[in-house]
């Protein structure tokens, strides 16, 4: 074995996503973020060129599921072959998104690519290096068997390595596939465990190294952060250096500001664009696609709640104005306080208590049965994947006839 080698572990690729909600909501956020989880791929592969890999591991999903047509294949073989004109291997396993029953189509691949049996573990010997990899793909999308405790014992005086689409012991909210224990790992004596599956990167131990690179691009809110591959750098046949390959080209973040004690609509804007500047430096020059929620105590929660749309565009046109690359994915209403008189009192003349009437209808069985049954209908006819995330529980539907309710109220009340 060389003295010492490095290779690329990557997972979770995801080409072909095709962001169906963001879609809905935003057709040119979700373009951009579809070309950015290719160029992050593409950056990947140039990135391996530049610093001269043996060889490339991608632990599962290098697919999000079935391809439209085979432009997703072609993308990954046209990269594939950069690599493949440079001598360097590309060892690809299956994982639940890329199972052999869901991606059916299929482009031949340059002679670099090796991938792993399906029916049972498979080994591919790097000869020169001294290389052992260990993997079996999935063959259907829900695997819930421990595939590791059937890997084969290690290769004597050789560097080895076990790749595998695995949820561990639960990783939440991900789904479990392939579940087994770290024991289950390092019973097999291996010197490296190169994961797939979990989109967070994860060095879960070092003796043996067992790592999740995470996905090479953010796909959503619950994404947030940096995302890359790893770089393995292996001297005298132990792991010397396992450095992150950050490739991304778009984030996500999370915006929650407090506005309580902020007087008007004014003061609330200008302290937006004081909290997305960290997010923008962070970003470094990247896309951005921010969810903002506001949150506190403020008397203009129902004024808010009336002029949600005015309220949507006012912060874009903020975050544009601390960066033209921020994009508002979401704005989030969980303001308190604020609640609109009822027509009549302020005078001392209370035709009716309008407010007590719509309090009360918050918890009434029948108002949330019709509420849910409306909101089921709306839906129904959103496009595909808008509504997939939307909460209909009794609580949410609760919230959903308050904020109707204070509203009405404001309009009402002619405050609108």
């Amino acid at each position: 074995m060389p003295s010492s080698f490095r290779f690329v572990h990557a997972a979770d690729l995801h080409l072909g996503s095709p962001f169906k909600g963001l879609s809905a909501r935003d057709p040119e956020l979700a373009r951009r973020f579809a070309e950015a989880t290719r160029k992050a791929f593409t950056t990947l592969v140039s990135r391996t060129l530049e610093l001269e890999a043996e060889f490339m591991v991608i632990a599962g999903d290098v697919y999000d599921g079935e391809w439209q047509d085979n432009a997703v294949g072609l993308f990954f073989n046209r990269e594939i072959a950069r690599l493949e004109r440079a001598g360097i291997p590309v060892f690809v396993l299956r994982g639940n998104h890329d199972a052999e029953s869901v991606v059916t189509r299929s482009i031949s691949m340059p002679a670099n690519v090796r991938g792993f049996d399906t029916r049972k573990p498979q080994t591919h010997l790097l000869e020169p290096l001294r290389v052992a990899l260990h993997g079996q793909s999935f063959a259907d999308r829900s695997q819930g068997d421990n595939l590791a405790r059937s890997y084969p014992a290690p290769e004597p005086g050789w560097f080895n390595i076990g790749v595998l689409h695995t949820s561990l012991t639960g990783r939440p909210p991900h789904a479990d596939y392939a579940p087994c224990s770290v024991d289950d790992l390092r019973a097999r004596g291996y010197d490296y465990w190169a994961l797939g599956h979990v989109h967070d990167h994860e060095v879960i131990d070092t003796d043996p190294h067992i790592v999740f690179p995470g996905n090479l691009q953010g796909r959503s809110i619950r994404e947030t952060g940096a995302k890359g591959a790893v770089l393995v750098t292996v001297t005298d046949g132990r792991v010397t250096g396992c450095e992150r390959m950050i490739v991304d080209e778009a984030r996500w973040a999370l915006l929650e500001l407090d506005i309580s004690g902020l007087a008007d609509l004014d003061a609330i804007l200008s302290a937006l664009e004081e909290a997305l500047r960290p997010h923008v430096q962070a970003a470094e020059g990247r896309a951005l696609a921010v969810r903002l929620r506001l949150a506190g105590e403020n008397p203009l929660r129902a004024w808010l709640l009336a002029n949600r749309a005015l309220l949507r565009d006012e912060a874009q046109a903020a975050a544009a104005r601390v960066d033209a690359d921020v994009s508002l994915e979401k704005l989030v209403l969980d303001v308190t306080g604020g609640e609109a008189p009822t027509p009549g009192t302020e005078s001392g003349d209370p035709l009716i208590d309008l407010g007590g009437m719509l309090a009360a209808l918050r918890h009434d069985p029948e108002v949330l049965a019709a509420v849910e049954e409306v909101v089921g209908q709306v839906t129904a006819k959103m496009p595909h994947g808008l509504g997939a995330d939307l909460d209909t529980g009794p609580e949410a539907l609760a919230v959903l006839i308050e904020e109707a309710g204070e509203v009405l109220l404001q309009k009402v009340g002619g405050k609108d």
